[in-house]
């Protein structure tokens, strides 16, 4: 007996020491919903994500299947014994005085670790023990929130619930900016390659489906969120029969188009790195066969499998939001997109390994290897986020195997990557193109030009005189046309005459002469520039016929 005093004694140290963490278990239900809610498919495994109502859902399950167990094990209870009961998290079971009562972390709570234990102990009384301060009953759930602490520290030393809230807010912060940012530049990468028609080739085609790809998927990322995950408050989990649940059609279909979204950017992705491939290893392509060849690739093998994921999943566990794990249905749409991320990777490599092969060929022995390191390192840089190569980091180890530490860089890397990888595909595709820089800055010129045009047209106008002479154009190369308009165009205010012709002393000096005051007179006819420029000069010719008749 003294001993159980003293285990019951030590046991109520501990728990008083762990009042923080317990102080409220059906705040610590809200908690995880709200983790839950924050938490977003990053790689493949998009499903295992669980809706705010689901876990409400699971939880009403368990609370009446508790309720069931309870009345059968009644009659087995004695009067010291303490009773079974649902705290609103688990079904706990009857203990014995002085037991202290341990039960595994139930699995229908989504983010819990389900490898750990809670305990209570049952006091002397044949009561459960309680917190005084708070006329709770105490309860240790430390070993079920620590999937994101360290395995190796101990219990005194986890840290407090509002650090993995900050985590999981850092998270979204994170991902949301990144996916903004790839939103935006990848629309202006679409205009750019759809305004200029220069722009306009099989190429520059595969990259705007590609472009597109990524702006769907962000669009369906946050369409997703808005739908799953709105009224995330920190309320108490209520008792909803299953008549009262929402209406999950919305969610099924945010849900069916982000992973066929998903996909597409895996396979468009893929469709990158065959392109290039061919380019590389191949020496002639019919481009409109191959194009629509691709297109169907990038665009309709993913309608294939997520429509046979959409027909299994709506016909063997069509249950409340489709993005809660379904079991091995998910598998469905993970193995192709493995897949599509395997052969890349494998792509990618053989591309090095050509661009290896042609470094060092084509190094005679003048450069230094040191550049030639550092061409290749660039090149491979490059092509990095092409690929997606960073998707084979962590493409071995689910979130479920992965705790502490490890998981914590795990998410903020992939969150990372996943959304920023649209903007530097857009950077590298267009933004660093040089075909597309020479046209942006070619549209950029001729709009200074037409604009410094205009503008002079319009002082000259309101001055009476008209002097088309030299100026400057406001582009950025600081570009002058003051050799147009002193040799192609006259000075409009001024009577000029064509000079003398030189005294003809032969027949070929005479054609010279014919052919010198020819071509001095066909100044005034002289075409150049554009159709500003045209529109500027014959304003100034009209202004100096209306002064002649005057």
């Amino acid at each position: 007996m003294r001993a159980r005093l003293c285990v019951s004694q030590g046991l109520r140290r501990q728990g008083m020491g762990e009042e923080e963490q317990s102080m409220s278990l059906l705040r610590r239900v809200a908690f995880l919903l709200l983790l839950v809610m924050r938490k977003v498919g990053a790689s493949v495994d998009s499903d295992d994500v669980i809706t705010r109502d689901e876990q409400i859902y699971l939880l009403i399950g368990a609370k009446a299947a508790c309720e069931r167990a309870i009345r059968s094990q009644m009659n087995a209870v004695q009067e010291t014994d303490c009773v079974p009961e649902w705290d609103g998290i688990i079904c706990w079971p009857k203990g014995t005085p002085g037991q202290l009562v341990s039960v595994f972390c139930p699995g229908y709570i989504y983010d819990f670790n389900h490898r750990g234990q809670a305990y209570r102990l049952c006091d002397l009384s044949g009561k459960w023990e309680q917190v005084p301060s708070l006329n709770r009953t105490w309860a240790n759930y430390t070993e079920c929130t620590t999937y994101l602490m360290s395995s190796h520290r101990s219990q005194e030393e986890v840290r407090p619930s509002c650090t993995v809230k900050e985590v999981f807010e850092r998270l979204h912060l994170m991902y949301t900016i990144g996916y903004s940012v790839s939103l935006v530049s990848l629309l202006v990468a679409i205009s750019i390659l759809r305004f200029f028609k220069r722009l306009h080739c099989t190429r520059n085609y595969i990259h705007i489906h590609l472009f597109i790809s990524f702006v769907c998927r962000a669009i369906s990322i946050f369409v997703k969120d808005a739908v799953l995950y709105t009224a995330s408050d920190e309320s108490e989990a209520q008792d909803e029969s299953i008549g009262q649940r929402p209406h999950m059609v919305g969610c099924k279909i945010a849900v069916i188009f982000f992973l066929y979204f998903l996909a597409t950017n895996h396979y468009w992705i893929l469709v990158e790195g065959l392109y290039l491939h061919s380019l590389i290893f191949m020496a002639f392509l019919p481009d409109k066969n191959y194009l629509w060849a691709l297109t169907i690739i990038g665009w309709g093998v993913p309608a294939v499998f997520v429509s046979i994921w959409v027909s299994v999943r709506a016909s063997l566990a069509d249950t409340q939001c489709w993005d809660i794990s379904a079991g091995n249905l998910k598998w469905i749409y993970q193995v192709p997109i493995l897949a599509a991320i395997v052969v890349n990777f494998f792509l990618f490599l053989n591309i090095v390994r050509v661009l290896v092969s042609k470094l060092w060929g084509t190094n005679t022995g003048k450069v230094d290897p040191r550049q030639q390191y550092r061409k290749l390192l660039k090149s491979t840089l490059v092509l990095m986020p092409l690929f997606g190569v960073h998707y084979m980091a962590f493409m071995a180890l689910p979130y479920t195997e992965v705790t502490g530490v490890l998981w914590q860089v795990q998410m903020h890397y992939e969150m990372l990557f996943n959304s920023s990888q649209g903007f530097f595909v857009a950077l590298i595709y267009c933004f660093c193109n040089g075909e597309v820089q020479a046209e942006v800055k070619k549209a950029w010129l001729r709009r200074s030009i037409a604009l410094d045009l205009k503008q002079k047209a319009r002082v000259t106008s309101s001055g009476g005189s008209c002097y088309y002479g030299g100026m400057t154009s406001h582009a950025t190369n600081s570009v002058s046309l003051s050799a147009i308009g002193t040799k192609g165009l006259p000075l409009c205010g001024v009577r000029q005459r064509p000079p003398p012709l030189p005294t003809p002393t032969s027949p070929h000096a005479t054609t010279e002469a014919f052919l010198t005051s020819t071509m001095q007179q066909d100044q005034f006819k002289v075409t150049e520039g554009t159709k500003a420029e045209h529109e500027a000069r014959d304003h100034c010719l009209s202004i100096k016929e209306h002064e002649t008749t005057l």
